[in-house]
């Protein structure tokens, strides 16, 4: 059987005071995390978690938290999860609720895009990843790069830069071949 890893690093480090509390607890446990003297270093040496769970009192006191930076992806996300549990709740209520971060209008990324929006120290935010296998197959190697500014989330994979070439080339080669300087002086 083979394992699949994106070891994954985010650049630049986050200044603590441009995430909200609640972006904090969740990047926290999507990524691993270190503080150091300009911010929090975001990695991950597996990939990021695609679902965190959460108790529901820490997810209601970051988002009580959270209340004065303005609305975020995440904080929508979240207030619709704890509608939802209050709603279901019922005589025994869970003490934990999943966040799923794969939706791209509220997952890790879009999190990173309102950091940038807000910061005033930095205006993009470099998410770099590797794709790689325990066993060597041609599935298991590539990587990725994804650009997060205030605009725009923009990405590339190494599969999405070789159907690039693949298309490019596809044009060259149905184009006529034009002489070389040498083949037109002979």
């Amino acid at each position: 059987m083979a394992d699949y890893y994106s070891p994954t690093v985010v650049q630049p480090n986050l200044p603590a005071a441009d995430m909200t509390p609640l972006e904090r607890l969740i990047l926290d446990l999507v990524f691993d995390a270190e503080s150091e003297a300009d911010g929090i270093y975001y990695y991950s040496w597996c990939g990021p978690s695609d679902i965190v769970t959460l108790s529901v009192d820490d997810l209601r006191a970051a988002c009580e938290a959270s209340r004065g930076y303005g609305e975020t992806s995440i904080g929508k996300q979240v207030a619709a999860l704890l509608v939802r549990h209050d709603a279901e709740a019922g005589d025994d209520p869970p003490e934990d609720i999943d966040v799923d971060l794969t939706d791209t209008d509220s997952g890790w990324g879009r999190m990173f895009q309102d950091i940038v929006r807000r910061s005033a120290t930095i205006d993009k935010i470099v998410v770099t990843a590797a794709f790689t296998c325990t066993k060597m197959r041609p599935d298991g190697f590539g990587g990725s790069v994804m650009l997060i500014t205030a605009d725009a989330i923009r990405y590339r994979s190494t599969v999405d830069m070789l159907e690039e070439f693949w298309n490019e080339a596809a044009k060259a080669s149905s184009t006529p071949r034009q002489p070389s300087p040498s083949e037109e002086t002979s």
